[in-house]
């Protein structure tokens, strides 16, 4: 698969999951998740996937600090319905990661590796998501601001020449480019910028420590 070198440069995300050593899939459980995974998942890369992307990526590490996240023991409440706007994709990229899954998630076995109902959505919180460990007391609430990075002012047009056939191949490669140009800004750029993403910690207890 050909695709943007700097899928390449974004932060990689790495978590254990007790679920994939229990069945045979890992023997030590780590799973490393690259943002190419995410892409393939969406089927495309775009600012909705980078964003749940880093926002995940934002709230894991202040969540756990240098330790591990355990995929599986994370609830992730969304605002947003997840028939509205971009709240479902946001969803898939966030249960890909983090493992969380609403009705149609995994039941677990014998009570245990559950991730159904970990997930929810139309939720009353003051940002975009809200990440909760399960074996302590503590949430983050993210957000990210993408209006801020603006696209290039050729967008608009390209768009509409794509949209409607009058686009040549070379418009086309164009608008693929400054798209993609966009995301890449996003994620290594600003995926650390307060003033794009949001976080909001609420602990009580110390990352790191179950």
């Amino acid at each position: 698969m050909n695709y943007p070198e700097f899928f390449d440069q974004v932060p990689t995300i790495r978590l254990q999951d007790p679920l994939a050593v229990f069945l045979g899939a890992s023997d030590d459980g780590i799973l490393e998740y690259r943002y190419l995974d995410a892409v393939k998942l969406a089927g495309h890369s775009c600012p909705t996937v980078a964003s749940a992307w880093n926002m995940t990526r934002l709230a894991l590490r202040a969540l756990y600090g240098n330790a591990l996240p355990e995929r599986g023991k994370i609830t992730v409440s969304l605002r947003g319905r997840d028939d509205e706007g971009v709240a479902g994709v946001v969803g898939n990229v966030v249960s890909l990661l983090t493992g969380a899954a609403a009705q149609g998630g995994f039941k677990g076995l014998a009570g245990q590796f559950r991730r159904q109902y970990l997930m929810r959505f139309g939720a009353e919180i003051p940002l975009e998501l809200r990440f909760a460990r399960l074996d302590c007391e503590g949430t983050v609430d993210v957000a990210c601001d993408a209006r801020r990075i603006p696209a290039d002012p050729e967008m608009p047009v390209l768009l509409q020449q794509c949209l409607d056939g009058s686009a040549d191949a070379a418009a086309f490669k164009r608008f693929g480019r400054l798209w993609q140009e966009r995301v890449r800004c996003l994620l290594l750029d600003h995926g650390d910028d307060p003033e794009v993403f949001f976080v909001r910690l609420n602990l009580a207890a110390t990352p790191g420590q179950a």
